[in-house]
């Protein structure tokens, strides 16, 4: 059984991203990790010179130092697709503080980010210098000093060809473990800020459960439309076909004995009006879950809206593994009012639809460069979008100034 070459092109550009997502993010973490090992030492000399009473004085600002450090943390790793719902702020008075659960899960985080994350982040960065090195030795071997170690390891001395070619076969073995291990590492790496730097069990929930009500209400109210719709489509639509096909036929078969011709007519415009209704019930099917979803997938669905938008229209999607149905018929969904909004109303010249999976969520940038000022209750049909996106506990944020570009940002997640 051969393997097609798409495939395995497409799994090796997969590989390649995730790689150097991770990359990304390893080093990224390396920068709070170095500040984080900062903290932990001013935090020791406010613990080691408290008896004295200059660690009373280091205390405060050690801790809002911790603070800073955290929700910088959030942010960076919210940046790269990891959501992470921040606490309620911590108390700022000293005695409070450490009293606080948000404040000790925080200081846990910190230990745990200044050591296993300062490691992590070291082998994400040397790791790919490591690879790059050994792998293009057999280039510059030559003009290295005669007894420049041949490995990045600092291992054997190049002597000739063979030494050099060995140095490249352990710059695979590197290029080897960044690709295989480096998502993992990063997981690894923003695991602790995942568990610790989130709203702990002791919030307040009230907040939750209204927003959660709200959810819910949009929810129903967003199917209860979605009825009415379908309803609307079938009643106007190929109800009247199928109400037309019938008369038709029985004025034929009235017609038959005393006016064949007329009757074959007859016949002709039922079967013109059975086809149409057949059509219309493909269309009203296509609008509750669209069969290219299933056929080829999201970023093939969003491929064939491209291609139909009035407006030249790129995509890029970078969807792994499939998301649940529902997550990628409101995604699909979303994309086809966005863009027919664009067609419509934006004046745009181009479009680009990006949608990205990264740690559990989906997320969808839809954006032109219209004229801009796009308002919700202008009737453009992005309060349907915000319902979809909300039943679904996703958000949704429009940037639509005035002169353009528009912006719209949905994220959604895509558990199964």
């Amino acid at each position: 059984m051969t393997v097609p070459v798409a495939s395995v092109r497409e799994t090796a550009v997969r590989t390649l991203r995730a790689a150097r997502a991770a990359t990304g993010q390893l080093v990224g973490g390396l920068g709070t990790a170095f500040q984080a090992l900062g903290v932990l030492v001013l935090l020791a000399v406010a613990a080691v010179t408290a008896p004295a009473g200059v660690g009373l004085l280091l205390a405060p600002a050690a801790l809002r130092a911790v603070h800073a450090l955290a929700r910088r943390e959030r942010a960076r790793l919210s940046a790269r697709g990891i959501e992470i719902v921040p606490p309620d702020p911590p108390p700022t008075r000293l005695r409070l503080a450490l009293a606080d659960p948000t404040t000790r899960r925080e200081l846990g985080w910190l230990v745990r980010h200044a050591t296993l994350g300062f490691l992590l982040g070291l082998l994400g960065l040397l790791l790919p210098l490591c690879a790059v090195r050994d792998t293009t030795f057999p280039l510059w071997w030559r003009l290295s000093p005669g007894e420049a170690t041949t490995t990045s390891i600092g291992i054997g001395t190049a002597h000739g060809w063979p030494d050099a070619l060995a140095a490249t076969l352990l710059g695979v073995g590197w290029t080897a473990i960044v690709l295989g291990l480096g998502p993992g590492m990063a997981r690894l790496q923003a695991a602790p800020a995942r568990r610790l730097l989130v709203a702990g069990p002791g919030t307040d929930l009230s907040l939750r459960v209204a927003e959660l009500t709200a959810t819910r209400a949009a929810a129903l109210d967003a199917h209860a439309t979605e009825l009415r719709r379908i309803e609307r489509s079938l009643h106007d639509g190929a109800q009247n076909r199928l109400v037309s096909v019938t008369v038709l036929l029985g004025a034929a078969r009235r017609m038959a004995a005393r006016d064949p011709a007329g009757a074959d007519e007859l016949l002709e415009r039922a079967q013109s009006a059975a086809e149409q209704a057949l059509a219309e019930l493909r269309q009203v099917a296509r609008g509750i879950l669209p069969p290219v979803l299933a056929d080829r997938g999201l970023a093939g669905a969003l491929s064939g809206l491209a291609a139909d938008c009035g407006v030249p229209c790129r995509v890029e999607a970078d969807v792994p593994e499939r998301c649940a149905a529902s997550v990628e018929a409101t995604a699909y969904f979303v994309v086809a009012e966005a863009l027919t909004n664009i067609a419509k109303h934006s004046g745009a010249a181009r479009a680009s639809v990006t949608a990205r999976a990264r740690g559990g969520r989906l997320r969808l940038l839809v954006e032109d460069d219209g004229r801009g000022g796009a308002d919700e209750d202008a009737g453009s049909g992005l309060t349907g979008i915000r319902r979809r996106v909300a039943a679904l506990d996703g958000t949704l944020r429009l940037t639509s100034p005035p002169g353009g570009p528009t912006v719209l940002d949905v994220d959604l997640p895509c558990g199964r």
